[in-house]
């Protein structure tokens, strides 16, 4: 391949070892999908800040919320598939649209899976799968961000039922969701802390939620949840009492591997959109993008995606043979997130005025990438994995 077709959309190669013909024929029908479905409704749903429940529906019809889950609920046991469709949605030109999918699942979906009775699958993780619930996972509170073990939202027994009663707040899907999985504090005390998991459904006495505003991520229906002495029966709990910690420390890792896979889409997909302004913009003669400063720049964003792909895609490998991967997926994480931030920022510099102004993605690009670096574990959490896994 020449060197300008090598670099004309800095996205995933057929060749790489890591996908399958399969793999990249899924990829495809996938980018259709996208591309006909949801990018031509995208500017109308940023300006709504929502969007419909039907595009979940009709993901379950084509079977792309379930590939890494049994065959059992119409999956495929192929997490590598399952990454294809992530990094495809998060080509959709809103992170609030890509994350609200990603949310159902790849958290409150995948904790089914994992943890969930054979009662609780088919009552909650079957119709999700087919995109006719909606589920959304509730950790973080007002005053407990990545400090697990301080969360205040309690759970006590009372006979065969259970009170919940405390606060989540920045939980994605939070808004609209069918049901949700809440972390608790089990513990007898405030100093014992016992994490455990429940299923709650916001039509339960008790709850009540309220509708978040972002800066990015706009049509992701961001809640906050509270919960006043709501009552739920022991059969709602998820998994074991005091199984919670050990429960989400295994799951955190898929949550940041996604969102490295799609922060590494997402940079790709403005980098294409920055390329294109680029050289229809024309100064002093010439297309903007023939200048040397801004060739410069792109070939360092096409070497930083490029870098991050690779990061990506070897901790993508490792879990896919069965590893656990913290160090890789956090070196992932940290590194993707922040390059796709960058890039935003060029591809708003770019675009001069127009990149300020909402008519144009290059400001929502910006607005979207800065949650990343945020959410699933903050970069300075993603560094210090790294530093405990180097023996300092």
């Amino acid at each position: 391949m020449t060197g300008a077709g090598r670099f004309a959309a800095v996205d995933a190669r057929s060749h790489h070892a890591l996908f399958s013909d399969e793999h990249e024929q899924l990829r495809a029908e996938v980018r259709l999908f996208v591309e006909k479905e949801l990018v031509p409704y995208v500017p109308r749903w940023e300006k709504e800040e929502a969007f419909p429940r039907e595009v979940f529906v009709r993901l379950g019809e084509l079977g792309l919320l379930g590939l890494k889950f049994s065959p059992r609920f119409g999956g495929e046991d192929d997490i590598v598939a399952d990454a294809v469709v992530t990094e495809e949605l998060a080509r959709c030109g809103s992170g609030g649209v890509a994350a609200a999918v990603g949310a159902h699942k790849d958290l409150a979906a995948l904790y089914l899976a994992r943890f969930g009775s054979d009662e609780q699958q088919e009552r909650w993780l079957r119709p999700s799968l087919e995109g006719t619930l909606i589920g959304a996972l509730a950790l973080t509170e007002p005053d407990v961000g990545s400090d697990l073990a301080a969360l205040k939202t309690t759970a006590r027994r009372d006979g065969n039922d259970w009170i919940l009663s405390g606060t989540k707040t920045f939980v994605t899907n939070g808004a609209w969701a069918d049901f949700l999985v809440v972390g608790t504090n089990t513990g007898s005390s405030s100093e014992d802390r016992d994490l455990t998991l429940f299923l709650v459904e916001p039509d339960a006495a008790g709850v009540t939620r309220r509708r978040i505003r972002t800066l990015g991520w706009r049509p992701s229906q961001t809640g906050e949840v509270h919960l006043d002495a709501v009552r739920i029966p022991d059969s709602h709990r998820l998994g074991q009492e005091g199984s919670g910690f050990y429960a989400i420390m295994r799951s955190f890792g898929w949550e940041r591997l996604v969102m490295a896979l799609s922060a590494v889409s997402a940079a790709a997909m403005t980098y294409e959109v920055a390329k294109k302004y680029a050289l229809e913009r024309t100064a002093f003669g010439r297309p903007v993008g023939k200048f040397q400063v801004w060739r410069h720049r792109f070939a360092e964003m096409a070497t930083r995606i490029e870098a991050a792909r690779a990061l990506t895609y070897n901790a993508l490998r490792l879990v896919a043979e069965g590893e656990e991967a913290r160090e890789p997926i956090a070196m992932a994480k940290l590194y993707s997130t922040r390059i796709a931030l960058e890039v935003a920022d060029e591809c708003v510099q770019i675009h001069g005025g127009y990149g300020y102004a909402t008519e144009f993605s290059a400001e929502r690009a910006l607005r979207d990438a800065q949650l990343a670096p945020i959410g699933g574990g903050t970069s300075e959490i993603m560094r210090e994995i790294i530093g405990r896994g180097l023996g300092i």
